[in-house]
């Protein structure tokens, strides 16, 4: 609440200060009528926390990050200062923040929000929660297209501590239960685009039915783009007391939803860097008996299926997350990408 109330105040500290002129660290002393002469382009002036970078043909914005914050994958952060400008022209100047920049995404009409996506089945079939394979292409396409920066489930735990700051349009992909589908129509998907996602499965669906083995868990987990995680034993709706539960049988019964898939997983998938620690509820529900024992469990992050973005104040353990469904058009997909949450205080 202390943290809200000095969001609102008066007078917002300017996400990034005023650059000032003066000369780079270089052998090359500047003359008084221009900038500095860089190995790419030329820096107009800088400060501690940003210069002011003036481009030359055929400079890139990966070229430019690992020149001066020392990695092309913090391209995003240039990107995000300059009004999401990626294409780069000759002499138009462009901001380089050098600092981590803002690790709540606060600013004074909002803050930056994650959509965290949720899927269950893929291919053919006219079920609502199946997605067709072109289906799911054409999402990941135009994510990749408009410069969303599809992250890790893991990388949102340092963004709700206030430790790391995430990319203005970043977007987190889950699917639910561990349908072999996944396996034969998401996963080449996600190779061919590059983007992570996090699986959670049910252990009790393991090598059943449809689901998938452990033979295909994994590979899904040896090609590092794929995270295995829980989503309970027997996917019972953590929250309905069976009549024959006693108060203490049912607390009990929610302990073995908790450890025994994480036990299994890590059993099983744990050579492959597999560390269990976050959880789907199924059905997205979860209760006092439910968030008692998450924390007691240790678990990192829980999430939902209640839909929205999630801002740097949202409960670690119940996290938004928002369906996809066979049904929905290319522009219902981009309608449910929540970037900011406007009007949160006066």
């Amino acid at each position: 609440m202390l943290l809200l109330a000095a969001c609102a105040g008066p007078s917002p500290t300017p996400a990034v200060a005023p650059p000032v002129v003066q000369p780079p660290a270089a052998a090359t002393t500047p003359s008084a009528d221009g900038p500095v002469p860089g190995a790419m382009g030329d820096v107009a002036g800088r400060n501690e926390r940003v210069l002011v970078y003036l481009p030359r043909d055929g400079d890139t914005l990966a070229g430019v990050a690992k020149r001066f914050l020392g990695s092309a994958d913090r391209a995003w952060q240039i990107a995000d200062a300059n009004d999401q400008r990626w294409q780069l022209a000759g002499g138009q100047p462009l901001v380089v923040p050098l600092g981590d920049g803002s690790a709540l995404g606060v600013t004074a009409d909002g803050a930056q929000a994650v959509t965290i996506l949720c899927y269950h089945r893929f291919g053919p079939g006219s079920a609502k929660m199946v997605v067709a394979a072109p289906q799911f292409e054409a999402q990941l396409e135009w994510l990749a297209r408009n410069h969303y920066q599809v992250l890790r489930l893991g990388d949102m735990a340092g963004f709700l501590a206030g430790k790391k700051p995430l990319p203005q349009r970043s977007v987190v992909i889950t699917i639910d239960d561990g349908y072999e589908s996944v396996y034969h129509h998401a996963f080449p998907l996600l190779k061919r685009y590059g983007f992570p996602a996090t699986l959670f499965v049910y252990t009790d669906f393991i090598g059943s039915r449809d689901g998938l083995s452990w033979a295909q868990l994994q590979e899904l987990a040896e090609s590092g783009l794929v995270d295995i995680q829980a989503h309970s034993k027997s996917h019972r709706n953590l929250i309905e007391q069976a009549a024959n539960e006693t108060d203490d049988t049912y607390r009990q019964n929610i302990e073995t939803e908790l450890q025994l898939p994480r036990a299994l997983i890590q059993h099983r998938l744990g050579a492959m860097g597999i560390q269990v620690h976050h959880f789907a509820y199924p059905f997205g529900d979860a209760n006092e008996v439910v968030l008692d024992a998450m924390q007691r469990e240790q678990y990192e992050l829980g999430v939902t299926v209640i839909p929205g973005g999630n801002a740097f104040f949202a409960h670690p353990l119940m996290l938004r997350r928002t369906m996809i469904y066979g049904d929905h058009t290319l522009d219902d997909f981009k309608a449910r990408l929540q970037v900011r949450r406007h009007a949160l205080w006066p």
